[in-house]
């Protein structure tokens, strides 16, 4: 990895939207009482004028970031992923989807790495959700780079988008040359032998997995997409092709995500065997965040040793 420091995604967010804010004054942020975990706060303590909190009605900010996008502002709207994405779901389809508004809505705290907050405040349906809205754009972010650099691309993107940030701190592995483009994957390290697809905040348990691999001399082919919708079909094609055999890793329910967004491009493209890693359509429960990566397979160890049968089947 190019740097062995750990940021938060979330405080990436913060400190990008007071960048972008300095820049354009289009830019307006609402948070339902939560600015000091989103980190919309940050902007909040800049422009004041230009930051809403509206409190513990979440729905209804949906509906004003509508109104205010349809007046030539950008909204950039935060809360927990629980309550961005599952609370106000019909207002998000029906009043940002629908007219294919230019809202950006920006989760923090989603997966089981919430911790100890529990399954009410673990979101781990979230992609599945956002992903069945036409035409909106679904992002998870795996380092502070990339975060910030997909937070300056939404910026630019004209149109519905969801965005989930991490709570916990991950290493930075991106270097300042990297760049993230809407719609791209990124192969973090080539192989051949299976190709393990993630994002987010497992993508450093991927790595070690590979590195594991790799001693016991299986190739892996490491792919980060940050982009969950629209999907990188090429990319997944083209690691079907080279390697037969395709893991996805995913801090979400193996229902409806990234796993799923995979095994359709494949099978509709070139049919090869899918396994996918990830919360196995089940709750969460209240555990520190490192006992529940732990327990719900998401570790280098479970990574490994599921892509060692899998290769060997």
């Amino acid at each position: 990895m190019a740097d062995v420091k750990k940021i938060a995604t979330r405080d990436s967010y913060g400190a990008t939207l007071v960048e972008l804010g300095k820049i354009d004054k289009r830019i307006v942020v609402m948070d339902a009482d939560l600015a000091g975990s989103t980190k919309s706060g940050m902007f909040g303590k800049e422009f004041p004028d230009r930051f809403f909190n509206c409190g513990i009605a979440e729905s209804n900010m949906m509906g004003v970031a509508a109104g205010l996008a349809t007046m030539g502002l950008i909204p950039f709207v935060s809360t927990f992923a629980m309550f961005a994405a599952c609370r106000p779901y019909e207002q998000i389809r029906n009043s940002i989807g629908y007219p294919h508004l230019n809202v950006k809505i920006c989760a923090s705290h989603g997966g089981i790495s919430v911790g100890a907050d529990g399954a009410s405040h673990q979101c781990c349906e979230d992609f599945a959700l956002m992903r069945s809205i036409a035409g909106m754009l679904v992002l998870c972010p795996s380092d502070d780079i990339e975060a910030r650099q997909m937070v300056k691309a939404v910026y630019k993107y004209d149109g519905p988008v969801y965005i989930r940030f991490a709570r916990a701190a991950t290493p930075v592995y991106h270097d300042e040359n990297y760049k993230f483009e809407i719609g791209k994957g990124e192969i973090v390290s080539d192989g051949s032998d299976v190709a393990i697809i993630a994002n987010g905040i497992v993508l450093p348990e991927v790595v070690k997995a590979a590195e594991i691999l790799k001693a016991d001399g299986i190739s892996a082919r490491v792919i980060n997409m940050g982009t969950i919708k629209p999907l990188d079909i090429d990319l997944v094609v083209k690691a079907a092709q080279d390697c037969g055999k395709i893991i996805t890793v995913e801090e979400h329910n193996t229902i409806g995500g990234l796993g799923e967004a995979v095994c359709s491009a494949v099978a509709e493209n070139y049919p090869v065997p899918v396994k996918k890693i990830g919360i196995n359509d089940a709750f969460g429960y209240s555990a520190s965040a490192e006992e529940l990566m732990q327990i719900f397979g998401l570790c280098a160890d479970n990574i490994s040793a599921t892509a060692k049968e899998f290769v060997k089947r």
